[in-house]
C-alpha cells in the first residue's frame, strides 16, 4: 500500500512538473476602459488558457509612465501620448484603439435624479468655480422643468494623472476661450475649484456619497452605481444623452480625420446625434518586442479587434466602426518579434 501511495505521489508530481505555466503579461493605466478590460482578459484567458493577461488600473499618466520605463509589457492611456513622450521611447510606440467610450457629468441632486441639461459654456464656468449655486439662471434657463436647489455646488475632478481628465479638459478647451487660456487640457491641470478623486472610482465614490456634487466619469461607472448623467448639448444645438450610439454618431463624422497613428480626439464633432463628450481608448505597444510576449500580445490584440468587440456595448462602450478595425488590423502586422 504504501508503495502504491509513493508511486501516485511520483506521478502527481511529475505531471505538475511537465504541466506549463501560463506565460503572462503584464499591462497597467486607464481606468476609463477598466470594467471592459477585466472582462477581455478573463475571456480570452479562457479561449486561450496558456496566456494570462494582469492589469493594473492606475491611470492613463501612470500608465504611459510605467510603460516608458519598461516596467510593463504594455500600457494603456485614452490621451494619446504626446510627441515629448514618443521622443522618450526606447522603441518606436503604437496606439491601438480598443473601443469608444463616454466621459459623462454625473451628479447628486436629491429629488432631482435624471434629467439635468448642461450648455458648454455653463459647464466650463462649473468647473471654472464662476458658477457655484444650482439655482443659478443660467442653470435654470436651460432646465425650467426642474426644480433646481438654491444648494452650493461642489466640483469633484480627478486627482490622478488621467486620460478622462483629457477627453474632458480637451472638450472644455474647445468650447471656452477662458478655460483654454486659464486652465488648457491635458491628462493632469492645475484645477481651478473642487475636490479631487482618484480613478474614476474615486470621482464616482467622491459624488455618491455628497449631495450637491458634480464630477466627470466613464459612462459605466455611473451606470453601476446609479448615478444620473447629464445630457449635454452639442455643435448642431442638440441636447444629447451619452450612449453608445451618441458616441458611434460622434466617430462616425471624425473616420475621415484620423491619422495614420490614430492619436486623435473627436470630442465637440458634427452631428445632430453625436454626443461632444467621448473618445478612443488605447493600448500602448512597442513596435518591436520579445518574440514569446509579442507573440501572445499580437494574438490578444487580433482576439480584441474580432471577438472583443462584441462584448463591447454590454458594459456601455461603443465598439470600433468596422472600416478602423481593417486598418488596425494592419498596423498590428507591423508589430516585431525579435
Amino acid at each position: 500500500m504504501k508503495t502504491l501511495l509513493s508511486t501516485f505521489a511520483l506521478l502527481f508530481v511529475a505531471s505538475a512538473q511537465a504541466a506549463p505555466q501560463p506565460l503572462q503579461l503584464n499591462g497597467a493605466g486607464a481606468t476609463f476602459p477598466f470594467p471592459l478590460y477585466s472582462k477581455w482578459f478573463s475571456e480570452f484567458n479562457k479561449a486561450e488558457p496558456s496566456i494570462q493577461i494582469n492589469y493594473q488600473s492606475i491611470g492613463s499618466g501612470g500608465g504611459i509612465r510605467q510603460f516608458l520605463e519598461q516596467t510593463v509589457d504594455f500600457g494603456a492611456t485614452d490621451s494619446p501620448m504626446t510627441d515629448e513622450q514618443l521622443a522618450k521611447a526606447k522603441t518606436p510606440v503604437l496606439h491601438i484603439p480598443t473601443v469608444l467610450g463616454a466621459v459623462v457629468i454625473t451628479y447628486h441632486l436629491p429629488g432631482i435624479g435624471k434629467g439635468l441639461r448642461l450648455t458648454p459654456d455653463v459647464l466650463a464656468d462649473i468647473f471654472l468655480g464662476k458658477i457655484s449655486q444650482w439655482n443659478d439662471p443660467r442653470i435654470v434657463a436651460a432646465n425650467s422643468a426642474l426644480k433646481l436647489p438654491a444648494d452650493p455646488i461642489l466640483v469633484v475632478h480627478r486627482s490622478d494623472g488621467s486620460g478622462t481628465t483629457g477627453i474632458f479638459t480637451d472638450y472644455l478647451a474647445k468650447v471656452s476661450p477662458e478655460w483654454k487660456t486659464r486652465v488648457g487640457s491635458g491628462p493632469a491641470v492645475s484645477w481651478p475649484a473642487g475636490l479631487g478623486g482618484k480613478g474614476n472610482e474615486g470621482v464616482t465614490g467622491l459624488v455618491k456619497q455628497t449631495p450637491g456634487s458634480i464630477g466627470y466619469v466613464e459612462l459605466i461607472y455611473a451606470e453601476s452605481n446609479a448615478l444620473p448623467y447629464a445630457s449635454l448639448k452639442n455643435r448642431s444645438g442638440q441636447f444629447v444623452a451619452p450612449g453608445t450610439r451618441s458616441v458611434s454618431a460622434a466617430a462616425a463624422g471624425s473616420l475621415k480625420k484620423i491619422p495614420a497613428d490614430f492619436r486623435v480626439s473627436i470630442t465637440d464633432p458634427e452631428g445632430k446625434e453625436s454626443y461632444p463628450l467621448g473618445g478612443f481608448t488605447y493600448l500602448l505597444v512597442s513596435q518591436s518586442m520579445d518574440k514569446a510576449k509579442g507573440q501572445a500580445l499580437v494574438q490578444f490584440l487580433r482576439w480584441a479587434m474580432k471577438d472583443g468587440q462584441s462584448l463591447a456595448e454590454s458594459l456601455v462602450y461603443a465598439p470600433l466602426p468596422k472600416e478602423l478595425v481593417k486598418k488596425i488590423e494592419a498596423r498590428i502586422g507591423t508589430i516585431v518579434l525579435r
